[in-house]
């Protein structure tokens, strides 16, 4: 496989989105809550995000952590975000929803597509919670979604970078397959190679210290460090990336 593969950084916040483009991401993932898998971002952080990005912004639809199985309330939620996002000028948006039984929400997902109109969609890692990949990757392939972000099902993309191979062969050009989790600059060109994905996806995150000189010692965790994207990392996957092309 040759060609330069698409690589996007998923960013909790406009900091981190900035620093991706300046360092050669390709697209933002944009999204709130890092630690726990990643909720929809602000609707001013959107904002403030496609004023200053010049490279395709796709923000992630998710209202709450935990599983993907969402009722009626969670779906207007989710909903109205998707048309805050087609009104502030975003390329796309990340969604997926599950049903009790672990199957691609097929109902719901078609409402979210809909309300996306000329919004790309990704299909994010709900898919990696379902029961059956290859039917549920046939279930995202009807929906009409451009992609499917992925680790194969595992823990990482390299422990799963087999059945993202598998997935990529099912899947033979009707959708594209993203491979997400764990990667960093020593293994990005392994899981491309191996997995065959064209497009990767890779938070490229580093902690980042408070400069603030007055804490108050009783507030634990308030007053902490936090994550971002770092430039150096975003370009370590650009250059690891540029390699196989």
């Amino acid at each position: 496989m040759s060609g330069r593969r698409l690589l996007e950084i998923a960013s909790n916040s406009v900091a981190s989105a900035l620093a991706a483009q300046a360092s050669g991401a390709d697209r933002i993932e944009l999204f709130d809550n890092l630690a726990q898998g990643g909720t929809t971002p602000s609707r001013g952080s959107v904002a403030v995000a496609r004023d200053r990005l010049r490279i395709p912004l796709f923000v992630l639809i998710r209202p709450r952590p935990g599983d993907f199985h969402y009722d009626t309330q969670e779906a207007e939620i989710m909903l109205r975000d998707i048309e805050s996002c087609r009104q502030l000028g975003c390329d796309g948006v990340v969604i997926g929803a599950l049903t009790v039984d672990g199957d691609v929400d097929v109902a719901l997902c078609r409402e979210l597509v809909a309300a996306a109109g000329p919004l790309g969609t990704t299909f994010h890692r709900a898919f990696d919670a379902a029961r059956d990949l290859p039917a549920a990757l046939e279930a995202i392939i009807g929906l009409g979604c451009q992609r499917v972000l992925s680790s194969g099902g595992a823990a990482s993309a390299m422990a799963g970078r087999h059945v993202l191979r598998q997935l990529v062969t099912q899947a033979g050009g009707r959708i594209g397959l993203m491979a997400g989790a764990g990667l960093d600059a020593q293994n990005i060109a392994t899981i491309a190679g191996h997995s065959g994905c064209n497009e990767l996806h890779a938070s490229a995150k580093a902690l980042r210290r408070s400069t603030m000189r007055h804490h108050n010692p009783a507030l634990i965790g308030l007053e902490s460090d936090w994550i971002q994207s770092d430039a150096e990392q975003v370009s370590a996957l650009r250059r690891a990336l540029d390699q196989l092309v």
